[in-house]
């Protein structure tokens, strides 16, 4: 054999190498991306449908939004676009193939069933979901602004996905005026010691919690856990989300006024209890049902007003995703993923 032709095999063979490697390098960075192998931290990156509205052109609306997984899907829930009583918008959904952070994609909203009609709603709010062996259970509100003739209604599927498999399961508690002091709105689920619960409630008597039997049965007393009636005039607390880290629970609330594009003053304070039902309590240890809470995020940079919050614990890392108006973009509402990290015992966000 000639050394001409040994130098040739030699560089093919040295090809075929450098070709695997690059394929090996390529195929890499790409399930990274998708997996999210290594999960991001501080104020995640955003891109996709992370919320716009262009009158008579877009409207994809992201309040409140919820965040949830199935398999490697990440999707979010949020209240429905605002139009008519005749037509309410229902709650809408996006999904992210990729990261936590994006690409997020709309993909439309779930009909409205006809009984919230009967709470002359123009949109549902405020939505939640979790999953039950097989299957995903949504929660979400009915109900006007400012009033307390709500409810929270329930639907189910097994495909997320699909805008069209979610089956409703009806109301599940309701209030009126005059009948209960609590507000049957902004439902949060979390299951813990083989019980479901339920938290909801905003302005008239604040936050409470009850056992959920069945995933729509509400059983047992009623909890009061966070109130700031003493503090605020109209008793500013709502959306809340309550988790668990180590041997705390740990109730993150927004205060103060929302939906008002950049004039809203929304933020986020939490407390913590030894126990799901309470008493929770703020960093300096005032109650939260006597106007306590530690603030941990309020405006940033061109984010008014962030608030509506929920919490997603994904490949070992916590984050909170919450809805901000964008003081770059006349306030249009969109959506934040921020990592928690931790300092004695106590979650601190990115700003």
């Amino acid at each position: 054999m000639t050394l001409k032709k040994r130098l040739g095999e030699g560089w093919i063979i040295a090809a075929f190498s450098l070709a695997a490697l690059l394929v090996f390098a390529v195929g890499n960075e790409v399930g990274l991306a998708k997996s999210d192998a290594s999960p991001p931290e501080g104020k995640i990156e955003m891109t996709g449908d992370i919320g716009d509205f262009v009158p008579e052109e877009i409207d994809d609306p992201v309040h409140d939004p919820s965040i949830f997984k199935d398999g490697d899907t990440y999707y979010v829930v949020s209240t429905g676009a605002l139009r008519t009583t005749d037509e309410p918008g229902g709650i809408f959904i996006r999904k992210s193939e990729e990261t936590i952070g994006g690409e997020w994609e709309a993909i439309g909203e779930i009909p409205t069933p006809e009984w919230t009609q009967a709470y002359n709603v123009a949109h549902l709010w405020a939505p939640h979901v979790v999953k039950k062996g097989d299957t995903f259970y949504l929660y979400y509100a009915a109900s006007i602004f400012g009033t307390n003739n709500s409810a929270i209604g329930a639907a189910k599927t097994k495909t997320p996905g699909d805008v069209n498999s979610w089956e409703d399961l009806g109301p599940v508690l309701t209030s009126e005026p005059g009948e209960v002091n609590y507000n049957a709105i902004d439902p949060m689920v979390v299951k813990d010691k083989g019980k479901w619960w339920m938290v909801f409630g905003s302005h008239f008597s604040g936050i409470h919690m009850q056992e959920l039997e069945n995933m729509t049965e509400p059983v047992g007393p009623v909890y009061s856990i966070a109130s700031r009636d003493q503090t605020t005039e109209h008793n500013t607390v709502e959306g809340p989300t309550v988790f668990k880290k180590g041997k705390y629970y740990y109730l993150v609330t927004s205060w103060d006024r929302c939906c008002a594009g950049l004039d809203s003053t929304y933020k986020m304070a939490i407390g913590r209890s030894e126990s799901i039902t309470g008493p929770y309590v703020d960093k300096e240890g005032v109650p939260l049902l006597e106007g306590g809470g530690t603030v941990i995020l309020t405006n940033d940079g061109n984010q008014v007003g962030p608030g509506g919050q929920d919490y997603i614990k994904d490949r070992g890392r916590d984050y909170l995703l919450h809805h901000y108006y964008d003081g770059d973009a006349d306030g249009t509402i969109r959506m934040q993923v921020r990592s928690l990290s931790w300092e004695d015992g106590w979650p601190v966000l990115t700003q």
